[in-house]
C-alpha cells in the first residue's frame, strides 16, 4: 500500500485539529505518553487521575492551553480598520509581493483612503524595497510601534525594519514567526485605515494560520488569489484555494499576473507563460470564484518597485496600469464598495 497523509480528528496533527488550535504547540514531553493518558494539549492535561505519577505531569499541567488570551486585544487594537484582506498564492515567484505594493498605490491613489501593508513574509520581506521604505525603523512611544509612512495615506509594517543589517538572514522556526506576527497585529499603531492587506509566504502553513486565528475574531473580508497562466502556478493555487475553505477565509477572486508581455514601445502584448490548461480564468470558473483580472507583464512595473514608486504615477498609460485598475474595481465590488468611491473617475483618468 502506498503512504497516505489521511489522519484522523482525534491526531493532534489532523487538518481538523490544526485549523481548531492552529497555534497549539506540543509540550515537550521527557517520557512516552501513557496508555490512558488525556492528551498533553487537553484540558485535562496534568490533572486528570491518570496523570498521576506520570513524568510529565508538570509539564502538561503548565502548557498553554485554550484561546490566545492576546487577541481581545488585537480585536481592540484593530477596531479602526475597516476592511482587511489577504494577498495569498501558494506558489512562490508569482508576484504575490508585487500585487501587494500595486494594490496598495491603487487604492492610495485616492486621498481621502488610507491604507496599511502588513509584510508577513518574515523570510524574504520585500515589501518596504518596493514602497520606498526601506532604509525605515520602528519607533516606539507609549501607543506602541510606530510604522513606516511611504505616503501620507500609506504605512507599513515589516520585520526588515528591524534588521541591523538590510542582507541579514532570518532563520527562525514556526514560533518565533507567530510571535512576531502577532506583535505586528498587537503593538502596531495602525490606527484608522480603510484597508489593512497582509502580503503572506508562498504556502498553507505557519504564517497564514497565525494570520487567519489572529484576525478572525476582528472579521477578515477575505483573501485574493495570485497565480501566472502556466499550469504548474494553478497547483499549488488550487491548494492555497482548499486551504482558505477549511479554514474559514472567504476568497474574493482570483488574479492572474504576468498575463502577456506588453512592449513599452509598441504597448504589443505576447504571451510569456503558456496557459496550457486554460490559466487564471478557467481556474476561477472550476472552482467558482471571482475571476478579478489579467494583469500583463511591463518591465517598467519591476523598474517602479526597485526605485519604490507608485506605477501609477509613474506609467498611467501603461496597459499594465489599466488593468490593474480594472482589477481594484472588482476587488471593491466583491468586499461590498462602489468602485467609483474606490476609485473616482478623477483619479482613473489622472
Amino acid at each position: 500500500m502506498a503512504p497516505s497523509l489521511e489522519a484522523t480528528s482525534a491526531d493532534p496533527d489532523s487538518v481538523a485539529s490544526v485549523l481548531a488550535n492552529p497555534l497549539l504547540q506540543k509540550p515537550n514531553l521527557v517520557a512516552p505518553e501513557p496508555e490512558h493518558c488525556p492528551g498533553p494539549e487537553s484540558q485535562q492535561a496534568g490533572k486528570a487521575d491518570s496523570c498521576a505519577g506520570c513524568p510529565n505531569q508538570a509539564i502538561c499541567a503548565t502548557a498553554p492551553k485554550g484561546p490566545d488570551p492576546d487577541i481581545p486585544l488585537i480585536t481592540a487594537r484593530l477596531s479602526g480598520v475597516k476592511h482587511k484582506i489577504l494577498i495569498l498564492s501558494g506558489k512562490g515567484g508569482v508576484g504575490k509581493s508585487t500585487f501587494t505594493s500595486l494594490l496598495a498605490h491603487a487604492f492610495a491613489t485616492n486621498a481621502e483612503q488610507t491604507v496599511g501593508v502588513m509584510d508577513t513574509d518574515i523570510c524574504g520581506p520585500s515589501i518596504p524595497k518596493m514602497l520606498g521604505v526601506e532604509s525605515e525603523t520602528i519607533h516606539i512611544s507609549s501607543a506602541g510601534w510606530s510604522p513606516a509612512w511611504a505616503m501620507d495615506n500609506l504605512a507599513v509594517m515589516s520585520i526588515q525594519f528591524m534588521l541591523p543589517n538590510r542582507d541579514d538572514a532570518i532563520i527562525w522556526r514556526g514560533p518565533k514567526k507567530n510571535g512576531l506576527i502577532k506583535q505586528f497585529l498587537k503593538d502596531v499603531e495602525w490606527g484608522d485605515l480603510d484597508f489593512l492587506l497582509v502580503d503572506t509566504p508562498p504556502g498553507t502553513s505557519d504564517e497564514h494560520l497565525s494570520v487567519n486565528t489572529y484576525l478572525k475574531e476582528s472579521g477578515i473580508d477575505g483573501a485574493v488569489m495570485v497565480t501566472t497562466p502556466q499550469e504548474v502556478s494553478l497547483l499549488d493555487v488550487r491548494k492555497e484555494i482548499d486551504f482558505c475553505r477549511k479554514a474559514g477565509i472567504r476568497v474574493l477572486g482570483l488574479v492572474e499576473n504576468m498575463s502577456g508581455f506588453v512592449c513599452p514601445k509598441c504597448t504589443h502584448e505576447s504571451d510569456i507563460f503558456k496557459a496550457t490548461t486554460g490559466g487564471g480564468r478557467k481556474l476561477a470558473e472550476e472552482m467558482g470564484i471571482a475571476f478579478l483580472g489579467s494583469v500583463p507583464l511591463d518591465p517598467r512595473i519591476g523598474m517602479a518597485c526597485d526605485y519604490g514608486e507608485s506605477f501609477f504615477d509613474s506609467f498611467p498609460d501603461s496597459p499594465a496600469c489599466a488593468a490593474l485598475k480594472g482589477v481594484v474595481k472588482g476587488l471593491a465590488t466583491e468586499i461590498g464598495l462602489d468602485p467609483r468611491v474606490v476609485m473616482p473617475e478623477e483619479v482613473n483618468e489622472a
